[in-house]
């Protein structure tokens, strides 16, 4: 039978299971308005390391222990280890997964990292490839920082319209046995490049790929926004989700109440993140506590998860190029 539904998107015929996950968050974020959703909060961003790179991987196997310990899960009982991070070469995953006796597969989509991770994971265990898949993937405002913009110590003044990284993990264990929300259709994303050069502004650098990748969702399922309980946006903040709110009513698919945006709730006005948050931890932290959380609870039982990307890379930027984006999306149900 045919899993390919039109031009972007894929049915998965065979039951997918998110039956374990977790969340970790540093400081800033577990001072925010979603902080009774996070069961794991570190109140020091470095975690006792001498290097915020190794704090980023310390809280990337934690988060990972975390979600194999909610489903009783053990190492050996893994196929698979899908994941990634913002770091050149990856190196929070790779140095993450080395003491995890397992198969490895890293991957990079920026800021879209956790929807893509759980697309590959759930088309996996669809195909028959693997029993058991854990998709991780998360973001250190600190190490994110010096590596895109400027190190901290320079103490640049941020812009208004700028977003702050989350430092911030999520892991999710999908399994084709057990119990717990089930994804049922992925959709792939296309590269998409509107000409955005500010490496400030990400919303709007992203906000076309969200709508590239939305519209060819709803056109390839026949359905409509208001068809589900929530659609959520990984890390557009409050500019990027209303350009693509405006994006969205051109195209005929305007985006009701039903419609929120992890960047724009992770932080609240007075914690002073301007367009709220940014990175690959922003929308898997999120996803990985408020979301499954209201779909445990019935509130939600159809949602449409997309992060997305900015794709950009400090050399290119600073030779002028402007930053393609790309947004990933699955859908959740109860």
């Amino acid at each position: 039978m045919g899993k390919k539904i039109g031009s972007q998107t894929y049915e998965l015929n065979n039951k997918v299971v998110i039956i374990g996950n977790a969340a970790t968050v540093g400081p800033k974020e577990g001072e925010g308005p979603l902080k009774e959703y996070f069961k794991y909060i570190e109140h020091d961003d470095l975690m006792g390391e001498s290097t915020f790179e190794k704090a980023e991987r310390k809280m990337m196997e934690k988060t990972i222990e975390r979600a194999l310990k909610s489903c009783g899960l053990t190492e050996n009982k893994l196929d698979l280890l899908v994941g990634g991070d913002l770091l050149n070469q990856l190196v929070t995953i790779n140095y993450s997964a080395r003491d995890l006796a397992v198969p490895f597969l890293g991957i990079y989509g920026a800021c879209s990292t956790m929807s893509e991770s759980l697309a590959i994971g759930s088309m996996l265990i669809d195909g028959g490839f693997g029993d058991n898949i854990a998709c991780v993937t998360g973001s250190h405002f600190s190490t994110a920082e010096r590596q895109y913009r400027n190190p901290l110590e320079f103490g640049n003044q941020r812009q208004t319209y700028s977003q702050w990284t989350v430092t911030g993990m999520g892991c999710s264990v999908l399994s084709n046995k057990g119990k717990g929300p089930r994804i049922t259709r992925v959709a792939m994303g296309k590269v998409t490049d509107w000409g955005i050069k500010d490496i400030a502004n990400m919303g709007a650098a992203m906000a076309p790929a969200a709508m590239s990748t939305l519209t060819a969702f709803f056109k390839d399922t026949k359905t409509r926004p208001e068809d589900y309980d929530l659609i959520i946006s990984g890390d557009l903040g409050k500019l990027g989700s209303d350009i693509l709110k405006d994006l969205m009513e051109r195209e005929k698919y305007p985006l009701g109440k039903n419609y929120v945006d992890c960047g724009h709730m992770i932080y609240s006005n007075a914690q002073k993140a301007f367009q709220g948050g940014s990175g690959a931890g922003c929308s898997a932290s999120v996803f990985n506590s408020y979301i499954i959380s209201k779909i445990n609870e019935n509130v939600f039982k159809k949602v449409l998860f997309m992060a997305t990307g900015a794709l950009m890379n400090t050399t290119l930027n600073q030779q002028g190029e402007s930053i393609p984006a790309i947004a990933h999306l699955v859908m959740v149900e109860k």
